[in-house]
C-alpha cells in the first residue's frame, strides 16, 4: 500500500530522515510513536506531498486516497450531519450531478456507482459516527459554528472517518476527544478496512487499535509487526539488552587485545602475534550503545500533612447562573486519594473540577476545606495563559518573585525543564514542554491537592510514564480527567462517575467500564442492561481500598526511613568530628552504640518498606 524507499529529509539543517526504507501492505494499522520532536508530523506530511524529500521516494497505488484531520476545523453554518456527509466528495458530487443528469446510461453508472459505495445508508453511518464521538440527534442538527475549537476538530474526525480514505492518517486523535470518545475510536479503527497509520502517546488506543508499530528514533523508521505497543516494547527492551550485551562483551574483547598489544608489540618473539591482534582490532565493527537520552523525570513538591479531610461537599448543588449541572454532591477528599472521575463531555467533570478547586462558588450546599488547604490546578486550556514571548524562568519568577534564580532553576528542574530550555521563549518550546511548565506552575506553592484536567495532552508516552511516577510518589491528593485510561489505571484508586446530574461512586474498574460504554454503542447510545449486582464489583470496591492504604504505608515507611537515615547521618558526622576523640571515652561508647541501634532499626524500617512495596505491586 505505502513504500518508502531510502528517503531522506531534512529541516532546516537538522537532518530527520536518513536512508529510510519501510514497505506498509494494504490494510495494515500502524501506531506510529517516538519521541516529541522526531518528525512525525513532518512524515505525514511528506506522505501527503505537502514536502519533498531531499532524496528517495514515497509511493502509493495510483488513485489512492489519503485522508487525515486539517489542523483547524472551520465553523459553518450548516449542520454537523451535512457537514460529515459531504466529506465523501465523490458521493456529494454523483448525487449533484444525479440532479441534472440526462443521459439514462449516465443516470444508470450513477447509480450503479451510489449502490457500491453504500450512498443510501451515508446518513445513518454519518449520524453513528457523530454519536460515538459524542454528538446526540439533537447536537448533529446544530451548525458547526455554535460549538468550540475542540468539537469542531470532532467534527473533522467525524468526516474523515465517514470519507473512509484508502490511507487514513491521523495526528494524535485522541487530544480533543474524552475518554468515552477515545474509547469507541479505539473499536472503531480497530474494524478500519482501509489502512491506517496513527501517530499517538495513547497506549490503550495502540495496544488496543493497531497491530503493528512503526518506530522513529535516531532518524530511522523500525516496522514492529505483530502487535501493540506493548508487544513492541517488549521487543525492543529485549533487543537494546542484547545490544548492550554485545557492545559490553566487544569492549572486554577490544581492551584484552590491546592489552596483549601494547605488552608485546614491541618484544621481537611475539611481534608476529601481536601483529596479529592489532588487525583483529581494526576488524572489529563497532557496537554502537543505545544513544537515547533518559526521559527527564517530574517531581512535585511535597506538602506538609494536614488532618483529614482536606475537603467535604454535603448536599452541594452546581451549575452556571439559573441553569444546574450536578445536584446532591457528597464527596469526602483526604490527603492520600487518588480520584478519577469518569462521564462524557458536558457531563459535569470540569464544573465539579472547578467546585473542588474553588473557582466557581456553588448554588447551594455546602463545601468544607481546611483552612490551610493550598490546590494545584492544571486546566485543559490554561495554555492559553503562557506568555509565549517569555520564557519558563520569566514565568516562574512572576509567580514567585521573592525565590532567589537558584532555586527557581531548582524548582524549574523539578517540573522537567533544565537549564537548556529555563531561558528559551515559550514560543520555541515543544507541546510536551509547554505541559511541563503548565504542571509545574500548578504545582508551585506545594498544594495538598492537584486537580488535572487532561495532562497528558502533547505528552510523549515516556514523559507519560514520568507523569505516573511522579503522581504515585506525590504524598497530596489528585483529581484526574483525562482520557488516557492507562494512566487512570496506574494514579487513581478511587473512581467518581458524573453522570445526568448526579456525582456516584463507580465500584467497579476501568476494563469495565471499557466494556460497558461499548456496550452502549452497540445498543445505540442505551445504558446497558443492568441484572443481578455484581459480585466483582465490591471486591474491585475493595482492591482500591487496599490499594489506597498500601501506599499510605509506603510513604510511612519511606519517612520513617528518611528520619532513620538523617539520625545515622548525624552521628557519624559527630564520629568523624577529631575533636570528639579528644573528650572522654564513655562519649565515643555511648554513640557507637546509638549507632549500632539505629542500624538495627533501618534494617528493620527497610525490611517494613520492601514488604509493603511488595504488597502494593502485587494489589496492583
Amino acid at each position: 500500500m505505502l513504500t518508502i524507499r531510502d528517503l531522506s529529509f531534512a529541516m532546516a539543517g537538522r537532518p530527520l530522515f536518513e536512508t529510510c526504507s519501510v514497505q506498509i501492505p494494504a490494510g495494515a494499522r500502524l501506531g506510529l510513536v517516538g519521541r516529541n520532536g522526531t518528525g512525525k508530523t513532518t512524515l505525514f506530511r511528506l506522505i501527503r506531498g505537502e514536502l519533498t524529500p531531499d532524496t528517495g521516494e514515497i509511493s502509493l497505488p495510483p488513485r489512492a486516497r489519503i485522508g487525515g484531520v486539517a489542523q483547524e476545523a472551520p465553523a459553518e453554518d450548516r449542520a454537523l450531519l451535512d457537514t460529515v456527509l459531504d466529506a465523501d466528495t465523490e458521493r456529494a458530487a454523483l448525487l449533484a450531478e444525479a440532479e441534472t443528469a440526462t443521459d439514462p446510461t449516465r443516470i444508470a453508472e450513477i447509480q450503479a456507482r451510489l449502490t457500491d459505495i453504500d450512498a443510501h445508508s451515508a446518513e445513518a453511518r454519518a449520524a453513528t459516527i457523530l454519536s460515538g464521538l459524542g454528538f446526540d440527534a439533537q447536537a448533529q442538527a446544530r451548525p458547526s459554528k455554535d460549538f468550540s475549537g475542540g468539537w469542531r476538530m470532532r467534527v473533522a474526525l467525524a468526516g474523515v472517518l465517514f470519507s473512509a480514505p484508502d490511507l487514513l492518517l491521523l495526528d494524535e486523535p485522541t487530544n480533543y476527544l474524552d475518554l468515552e470518545g477515545a474509547i469507541w475510536l479505539e473499536g472503531y479503527l480497530a474494524r478500519y478496512p482501509h489502512t491506517v497509520l496513527v501517530i499517538s502517546h495513547d497506549r490503550g488506543l495502540l495496544n488496543r487499535a493497531v497491530n503493528s508499530i512503526l518506530h522513529l528514533e535516531a532518524r530511522r523508521l523500525t516496522l514492529y509487526t505483530g502487535g501493540g505497543y506493548d508487544n513492541f516494547d517488549r521487543i525492543r527492551r529485549e533487543k537494546l539488552a542484547l545490544q548492550a550485551a554485545a557492545a559490553k562483551k566487544q569492549a572486554a574483547t577490544r581492551a584484552h587485545l590491546q592489552s596483549f598489544v601494547d605488552r608485546f608489540r614491541y618484544k621481537a618473539s611475539k611481534a608476529k602475534q601481536a601483529q596479529s591482534r592489532l588487525k583483529m582490532l581494526e576488524r572489529l565493527e563497532p557496537i554502537a550503545a543505545h544513544a537515547e537520552g533518559a526521559v527527564t523525570p517530574i517531581a512535585f513538591p511535597e506538602p506538609e500533612e494536614l488532618a483529614p479531610p482536606l475537603m467535604k461537599l454535603d448536599g452541594l448543588a452546581a451549575g452556571y447562573g439559573a441553569t444546574t449541572v450536578l445536584n446532591r454532591i457528597n464527596i469526602r477528599i483526604d490527603q492520600d486519594d487518588r480520584i478519577a472521575l469518569l462521564g462524557q463531555n458536558g457531563q459535569g467533570k470540569s464544573t465539579l473540577a472547578k467546585i473542588i478547586s474553588g473557582h466557581l462558588a456553588p448554588l447551594s450546599g455546602a463545601r468544607q476545606a481546611s483552612g490551610k488547604l493550598r490546590i494545584g490546578y492544571f486546566a485543559q486550556h490554561q495554555g492559553d495563559e503562557l506568555v509565549m514571548s517569555e520564557t519558563p524562568l520569566d514565568h516562574y519568577r512572576r509567580a514567585l518573585p521573592d525565590l532567589e534564580p537558584a532555586k527557581l532553576r531548582s524548582r524549574l528542574a523539578q517540573a522537567g525543564l533544565g537549564a537548556e530550555i529555563a531561558e528559551t521563549p515559550v514560543s520555541a518550546l515543544s507541546g510536551g514542554q509547554k505541559a511541563r511548565l503548565l504542571l509545574g506552575l500548578a504545582a508551585l506553592d506545594k498544594p495538598h491537592m492537584l486537580i488535572l484536567d487532561e495532562p497528558t495532552n502533547h505528552l510523549d508516552i515516556e514523559s507519560r510514564e514520568a507523569l505516573v511516577t511522579a503522581l504515585n510518589a506525590y504524598s497530596g491528593a489528585v483529581i484526574l480527567i483525562t482520557h488516557d485510561a492507562h494512566l487512570v489505571e496506574l494514579v487513581a484508586d478511587r473512581l467518581l462517575l458524573v453522570k445526568d446530574g448526579r456525582v456516584s461512586a463507580y465500584d467497579d474498574d476501568m476494563d469495565s467500564y471499557r466494556r460497558m460504554l461499548l456496550s452502549e454503542a452497540r445498543a445505540g447510545g442505551r445504558p446497558a442492561r443492568e441484572t443481578k449486582p455484581n459480585p466483582h464489583k465490591q471486591s474491585a470496591h475493595q482492591t482500591r481500598q487496599t490499594q489506597a492504604q498500601l501506599r499510605a504505608e509506603v510513604r510511612a515507611c519511606e519517612a520513617r526511613l528518611a528520619k532513620i537515615t538523617e539520625m545515622l547521618e548525624k552521628i557519624d558526622t559527630r564520629l568523624a568530628d577529631p575533636a570528639l576523640y579528644e573528650g572522654p571515652v564513655d562519649k565515643i561508647k555511648a554513640l557507637n552504640i546509638k549507632r549500632d541501634e539505629i542500624l538495627e532499626a533501618q534494617a528493620r524500617a527497610e525490611t517494613l518498606w520492601l514488604v509493603a512495596e511488595e504488597a502494593l505491586e502485587a494489589a496492583s
